[in-house]
């Protein structure tokens, strides 16, 4: 996954063990914009369509993950993403998430590095 490609070994097995699977089903709402966030998904397989104020803003699929602006602003959710396939992701619950941003120099490089990518559209 290109999130974790630059982490070593040690820092992968502490994601490793955070780490549980969910699927979704087309129409399932994962994330529901306004609500609070409790978990951040990597996308494994299946096509996700990503909304706010009811319009589509973007599509995510395989490698792609979403989740981590509220989990680290301790917010709500900042848009609403619903199964747009059948959808396999792998989850960190957010106290795990919020513990392995902390301890984790690599991980949160990655993050801080896919999030202003996102913020200037490329």
């Amino acid at each position: 996954m290109p999130l974790f490609a630059g982490l070593d070994r040690k820092e992968l097995r502490s994601i490793e063990k955070v780490l549980h699977e969910r699927t979704f089903t087309p129409g399932w709402t994962i994330a529901e914009e306004g609500k609070e966030g409790v978990c951040f998904f990597v996308i494994q397989e299946g096509e996700v369509a990503v909304s706010q104020a009811g319009q589509e803003v973007a599509r995510l699929g395989p490698g792609d993950h979403f989740g981590e602006i509220a989990l680290l602003g301790k917010g709500s959710r900042a848009a609403s993403v619903r199964a747009v396939s059948d959808v396999r992701c792998y989850v960190i619950d957010g106290w795990d998430f919020r513990s392995l941003v902390k301890t984790n120099a690599g991980l949160t490089s990655a993050l801080l590095e896919a999030m202003a990518t996102r913020l200037v559209g490329n």
